[in-house]
């Protein structure tokens, strides 16, 4: 239109040359984050917040400047990963997440609350708009790569980082039980709906080694990781084996002491994307 002044926002014509409105948030005038990688699952109790501490640890390794953002409001892990019970500080211009001996920049609800021990007990909205928050009000100080341990499943707070937050990737992660064709699809459908590349599948206790044979016994059963996969013509990137020495330093916070070897091919697959 000729008086068309460019302002959508303003506008209530229904024309040709409407401009769909963008629903990415504004990251903090103060901050600098130049990727974001989305860690999620389409079930709980697969170790995706494991998985997420060993990713921005190895990439930490590589000497990167990285960053967590705990997206799991009601079930957040990320301060216990690593040892870090409250935030840097705050000014007018945002609040300072937590810092690792490592240098990895931690946020997370549990450092806002009196008592981790509290629960968050608040709806899905105001959630998904505290995980908003994290991105809009905090000072992420030079990360080349921050990953978010998102909560599971495909509700609110994965519909509001995927609109809000301009994720340059999703590692999907499983384990090998049976019903994984579905809960997988389910996630791969969301990210492929709402325009978001996958990486690939990182499949979680996949096998446990015996210590004394070096034998890997797989404890779930057969994976079927494989055929889901090609359906989708999607690379597996990683197996993790079920590791108590893992399990003892996240629950320590000694995640920076861990072997991040296994994650190798993962890293290498979040360096390539663009």
């Amino acid at each position: 239109m000729s008086s068309c002044n460019g302002n959508c926002s303003s506008c209530g014509s229904d024309c040709a040359d409407r401009k769909a409105e963008s629903l990415l948030a504004s990251l903090n005038p103060k901050a600098s984050v130049k990727k974001v990688i989305a860690v999620v699952s389409g079930k709980g109790g697969v170790g995706k917040s494991t998985v997420t501490s060993m990713l921005a640890v190895a990439m930490s390794r590589k000497g990167k400047r990285v960053g967590v953002l705990d997206a799991d409001i009601t079930g957040p892990s990320a301060p216990t990963a690593f040892g870090v019970t409250e935030c840097q500080g705050a000014n007018e211009d945002g609040l300072y997440p937590a810092l690792t001996n490592g240098g990895i920049q931690v946020m997370s609800i549990n450092l806002l609350l009196d008592d981790p021990a509290d629960p968050v007990v608040w709806r899905g909205p105001v959630i998904a708009g505290a995980v908003k928050q994290f991105w809009t009000d905090v000072i992420w100080e030079d990360v080349d790569y921050l990953f978010m341990d998102m909560p599971p499943g495909t509700g609110d707070v994965p519909l509001t980082v995927f609109q809000s937050l301009p994720v340059d990737g999703i590692v999907i992660v499983t384990s090998p039980q049976d019903l994984v064709s579905m809960i997988v699809s389910k996630a791969v459908k969301m990210a492929n709906m709402m325009h978001i590349p996958v990486l690939g599948f990182v499949e979680n206790y996949s096998y446990l080694e015996c210590p004394d044979c070096g034998k890997k016994i797989q404890v779930f059963g057969k994976s079927h990781l494989d055929d889901v996969a090609a359906s989708f013509g999607l690379p597996v990137l990683a197996r993790l084996p079920i590791d108590p020495n893992v399990a003892q330093c996240y629950d320590n916070g000694l995640m920076e002491t861990v072997d991040t070897s296994n994650v190798d091919g993962v890293i290498e697959a979040i360096e390539k994307a663009q």
